[in-house]
């Protein structure tokens, strides 16, 4: 995805959140509201949605910012197409579950809490999926991946690019025939 294709969606997006901002009362205490508003609906908060958010309850952006600091229900960058979570409870943990996360942040050229450039790819780490006896464990696309290995890392990663590169060589065949 290109920068203008960004740009353009952040412009829809804010648009879509200045025409619902109307529907709270400017009171403090509508913050939270306003910011999970935003959050269910674009799955994250964009820079200028907090400075929005501030400008219409008339507050410093840097309060709506700590606000949502404070709770680890709001992301500031947009989710990839491919969302990545790696357990890092105590049985992940102990069972290497660091190393699984740094072989994605490596491979994808992020790191934890980031969205890869082509947004394809957002990594985090979580407390812990439920999932102790397959220990270590990435959730990839709500799909559990148990007893998880660098080499595995690679193959999900590389199973992706695959299936990338097929939809683009039968993107480019239908072109062709038409």
């Amino acid at each position: 995805m290109t920068k203008q294709n960004n740009s353009d969606e952040e412009r829809i997006i804010l648009e879509d959140i200045e025409s619902r901002l109307s529907s709270f009362g400017k009171d403090r205490w509508n913050l939270i509201p306003i910011l999970q508003m935003i959050q269910t609906r674009h799955h994250y908060l964009p820079a200028d949605a907090i400075r929005m958010v501030a400008n219409y309850l008339d507050i410093a952006a840097c309060e709506v910012y700590g606000v949502a600091t404070f709770y680890n229900q709001f992301r500031f960058n947009p989710p990839g197409k491919h969302p990545i979570q790696v357990c890092l409870g105590t049985a992940c943990h102990v069972s290497g579950g660091d190393i699984i996360l740094e072989n994605f942040e490596r491979k994808l050229g992020i790191r934890e809490g980031e969205t890869t450039e082509d947004r394809e790819f957002s990594l985090e780490r979580v407390a812990c999926v439920g999932c102790c006896a397959l220990a270590p464990v990435a959730v990839v696309d709500k799909i559990v991946h148990g007893r998880m290995a660098p080499s595995k890392v690679e193959g999900l990663l590389l199973g992706f690019q695959i299936e990338k590169e097929k939809q683009e060589r039968a993107k480019r065949s239908d072109e062709s025939n038409l």
